[in-house]
């Protein structure tokens, strides 16, 4: 007691044969010894610790000994925490207040913050564990968490997940794993750096897709509607293209097409209606342009067993096993006629591109294996065409016709899909450009003529290639 210290040089002595004590012993309140506390304060703070005062209702203050700081107030026993009490942090705010035990937060109200000063947790506590409603942090203070805990654990609420700070999921969360509705962003890099965009919406249970759902491409544009189950598009559903129309309408199983299905165009005319299995047609009807153009079976996408349809509603054709005379379409426009033999092109063909014929060939197994004539509406020259057909190319010369707008292009010999030997090459007046040998889709050795008007007339001008370079004549 300061009653029986006769002098302060006696308290200062003390004081120095105190310096590795933490914290001083409890001392009741009196005038005097406060008195004597304000003058010597600063001996006190050379104290590492902490130092506790009673204030005159026995609660007890606890201070920072160095800043002077009251980083808690409340009831006490047996030297520690027990009963109210109220925490503050260096700033003086409350970060818990509530019921303790034995030194421990027991039940109330708290803030949890981490050594770098970040806060981890804002919430309620029971029994010293994080219990009913609270918010937890990562190391950037990003929320993580938003709900009810149990027993120390999360229990009940909104549970997110972060990459590089970006968003990537926000969902809920009950009975230890995500449950409930949630949604999944993924990272770009977009014009003003990395951002996060929505690729999916629905419903989770167990942490995997399960139940109704949306899906997003990269340009929040909706791709996908429909029923989930373990993660995968399983049930009723409708795929939309980049326009928001919808190109098919059916039963999916396992990610895929399976079951009752209608599939559309990018117009949004239906192109099939029927059956799908593992992804591909297996039967139905398929329409062009709103008529019935083909009803029966297909195999791995080609028709099979079934009749196809003009636009009058009459047979102008059956395959049987595969076996007949096939049109083929795609997006409404004829796309094939020829014959077919174990459901593929077989024989003789045409193809065509945008209503126009663009080759008349012959096939093998769906190979094409001998070009007699080709028309272009739109390219200069299909130089792909046994690379396209062939797996193993067959060596052929042939003498094949290529058009450019309905005018002749080229006429002469190719080899593996290349102009290669003897060969005319024709203007867009259909004079002759280069006439001579060809290697590799390259002139090689021959003439080059060129053209240009003078007074009205035009002059030839002849220059020649040797082995592959132009050489003029002055």
């Amino acid at each position: 007691m300061l009653k029986n210290i006769k002098s302060l040089v006696i308290l200062k002595s003390i004081f120095q044969n105190l310096n590795y004590v933490t914290k001083l012993k409890l001392v009741k309140f009196n005038k005097e010894m406060q008195y004597n506390l304000n003058i010597k304060i600063i001996d006190y703070r050379r104290l590492s610790g902490r130092y506790k005062l009673m204030d005159e209702n026995g609660k007890i203050k606890e201070y920072e000994s160095y800043f002077n700081k009251l980083i808690f107030e409340g009831e006490y026993l047996n030297g520690k925490r027990n009963g109210i009490g109220k925490e503050y942090n260096e700033y003086g705010e409350v970060i818990f207040e509530g019921e303790y035990l034995k030194g421990k937060r027991w039940k109330g109200k708290g803030v949890e913050y981490d050594e770098y000063g970040v806060i981890r947790y804002n919430g309620e506590y029971l029994n010293g564990l994080r219990n009913g409603e609270g918010k937890e942090y990562n190391e950037n203070a990003k929320l993580i968490f938003e709900g009810e805990y149990l027993k120390g654990e999360k229990s009940k609420g909104i549970i997110y997940k972060y990459f590089n700070n970006l968003l990537l999921f926000e969902g809920e969360f009950k009975n230890g794993q995500i449950n409930g509705n949630g949604k999944e962003y993924k990272t770009f890099n977009g014009e003003e750096g990395y951002e996060n965009r929505l690729t999916f919406e629905g419903e989770y249970i167990n942490g995997m897709r399960n139940g109704k759902g949306k899906e997003y491409c990269n340009y929040y544009q909706l791709i996908y509607e429909g029923d989930f189950k373990n993660g995968k598009r399983n049930g009723k559903g409708k795929e939309y293209n980049n326009r928001g129309i919808v190109i098919y309408n059916g039963d999916y199983l396992d990610g895929r097409r399976c079951g009752k299905g209608f599939e559309y165009n990018d117009e949004g005319q239906l192109l099939f209606e029927g059956e799908f299995f593992n992804g591909h047609k297996i039967r139905g009807k398929a329409y062009v342009n709103g008529f019935l153009e083909f009803q029966g079976e297909y195999l791995f996408e080609r028709k099979y067993n079934g009749k196809g349809y003009n636009n009058k509603g009459n047979i102008i054709y059956e395959l049987i096993d595969g076996n007949g005379k096939v049109k083929e379409y795609q997006d409404n426009y004829l796309i094939f006629d020829g014959e077919y033999k174990d459901g593929n092109r077989s024989g003789r063909g045409k193809e065509y591109e945008e209503y126009f014929p663009m080759s008349d060939y012959e096939y093998i197994n769906k190979q094409r294996i001998n070009k007699v004539k080709g028309v272009r509406s739109d390219y200069i020259e299909d130089e792909r065409y046994n690379a396209d057909y062939i797996r193993e190319p067959i060596i052929m010369k042939k003498i094949t016709y290529t058009f450019y707008k309905g005018r002749l292009k080229y006429e002469g010999e190719f080899l593996y899909g290349e102009r290669n030997g003897m060969g005319k090459e024709f203007d867009e007046e259909e004079r002759i450009e280069f006439e001579g040998e060809y290697l590799r889709g390259k002139r090689w050795n021959g003439n080059y003529m060129s053209y240009k008007y003078d007074d009205g007339k035009i002059i030839d001008i002849e220059n020649l290639y040797l082995n592959g370079k132009e050489v003029e004549f002055n």
